[in-house]
């Protein structure tokens, strides 16, 4: 059967592959092998420098074809490395093949191709590509994503920052708030969780079978090859990896930066939870309306209903996103002594992770862009919620030493429907100055919101 996203496995790959197209390219197998293949060219390059006799330093037209080898990587490309792979059943090996049937033709690098892969374990080759993969989806599709959350959620912020809404703790009602402030809250914390993703160091090792420069020492006791390491790591491309240098390893990177950094995502990941949860609520109660879209359908039975699926979808994605994140941070630190490769199957699905995550910003930001404010239905839930202002109430009556003010202002308003008539007869005969009364009387639900207009403008 011909492939096609209907008949892909994953929904990544099927119904929502066109919204995960700048993913694709550095997540999938073949960026993989890309990747794999700009560290084999870096490391052999940096070699060439190194002044061995046995190994020249490589011609400006021969490092120009090696960085093209790069840089013009395509489907074609990884797809003949999974050709070799079909008789090595080694993919690394199957890169370092595919490099050096790339010399052919080309007398200077035919003559060095032993250098390719010199001295290195494949994980010094994974590790690294891996840390290059997971660098680029960061970067490039991961956190412009959130930053665009965070833009679109204090623009919402400011927009609404006076706009009155009832609050509600324990699903009822509570002191009020403004739609802005809600907003900036949750703007707030994700630009906080964004800062820590962002500074995860990615680290990289290209220290040998064990960690020990074992191989390279043998062939060149005398020469500083940690130094060396150090450099082809933490160099900017093209001619470095641009990572952070990893100077303690087993035979594979230890992968606590990417425990760090999972867990750094996830955080973000659930405070989006939070917020989905919250709007689909708002949304329920009538506090929002979703912009229409002719032809769409929102049951098949109900014509009515106009559904917040794309916060609903949010949700679903950005915890499926989680759980992978959390077993990835979970179990990619841990390896049976030096080496196993319970790892290695794992990793090839961060991408999958990060899938379900992207998805999910982009249901989000297509949510966010639908909603309207329906202050209408906000001043209609805040006039019919007289009660909160026992909080402003009792405070003033303690502040001037009445007694018992709690209690008095419990007695009138617990579980009853409180009206302004009996809130203002209950203010009328306080024993306060008359200042102070005048200021209870001329306050209203919608009026008491504290700095809540000012928290919202700065955040």
């Amino acid at each position: 059967m011909a492939f096609s996203t209907v008949s892909a496995l994953s929904p990544l790959d099927g119904r929502y592959a066109s919204r995960l197209s700048a993913l694709r390219p550095l997540m999938s197998e073949q960026g993989y092998m890309h990747r794999r293949v700009q560290v084999e060219v870096a490391w052999f390059i940096a070699l060439s420098d190194c002044g061995f006799v046995e190994f020249k330093p490589l011609t400006g037209g021969a490092r120009k074809y090696l960085l093209g080898l790069v840089s013009h990587f395509s489907e074609a490309d990884a797809l003949a490395i999974k050709e070799i792979e079909k008789v090595t059943n080694h993919d690394v090996k199957a890169v370092e093949y595919w490099i050096k049937s790339k010399f052919e033709a080309r007398p200077e690098l035919l003559s060095a191709a032993e250098f390719v892969h010199f001295a290195c374990t494949s994980e010094d080759i994974n590790n690294t590509s891996h840390a290059l993969q997971i660098q680029a989806a960061r970067d490039v599709v991961v956190l412009p994503a959130i930053d665009g959350l965070i833009t679109k959620l204090r623009d919402m912020a400011h927009q609404f920052a006076d706009v009155s809404m009832l609050a509600r703790t324990h699903g009822q009602t509570a002191s009020p708030t403004t739609v802005g402030k809600e907003i900036a809250n949750v703007a707030v914390r994700l630009a906080k969780a964004r800062e820590q993703i962002a500074k995860v160091d990615l680290l990289g090792k290209m220290n040998g079978a064990v960690g020990n420069y074992n191989a390279h020492m043998a062939a060149w006791p005398d020469f500083d090859w940690e130094a060396f390491s150090r450099k082809v790591v933490e160099t900017p491309a093209p001619l470095g990896l641009g990572l952070t240098f990893q100077p303690y390893s087993i035979q594979i990177e230890p992968h606590d930066y990417m425990a760090e950094l999972f867990d750094a995502v996830a955080r973000a990941d659930t405070i989006l939870i939070d917020f989905s949860r919250d709007i689909w609520g708002y949304v329920s109660l009538g506090y929002f309306k979703q912009r229409l879209k002719k032809g769409e359908i929102g049951s098949s039975t109900m014509p009515h209903k106009v559904n917040p699926i794309d916060f609903e979808n949010a949700e679903g994605n950005l915890g499926l996103a989680n759980a992978l994140l959390r077993h990835l941070s979970e179990k990619l630190p841990i390896s049976r002594w030096q080496r196993d490769l319970t790892d290695s199957t794992v990793l090839r699905n961060v991408g999958v992770a990060f899938g379900y995550a992207v998805l999910a910003y982009s249901s989000l930001s297509i949510g966010l862009g639908k909603l309207e404010l329906n202050e209408e239905a906000l001043a209609d839930d805040l006039d019919a919620s007289w009660e909160v202002l026992a909080e402003p109430i009792q405070t003033v009556m303690r502040r001037f030493g009445v007694q018992g003010a709690y209690e008095q202002l419990k007695e009138v308003t617990r579980g009853k429907t409180v009206t302004s008539e009996a809130l203002h007869g209950l203010i009328r005969s306080l024993e306060i100055p008359e200042t102070e009364k005048e200021r209870l009387l001329a306050m209203t639900p919608a009026s008491y919101i504290g700095k809540a207009a000012e928290l919202a403008k700065r955040a």
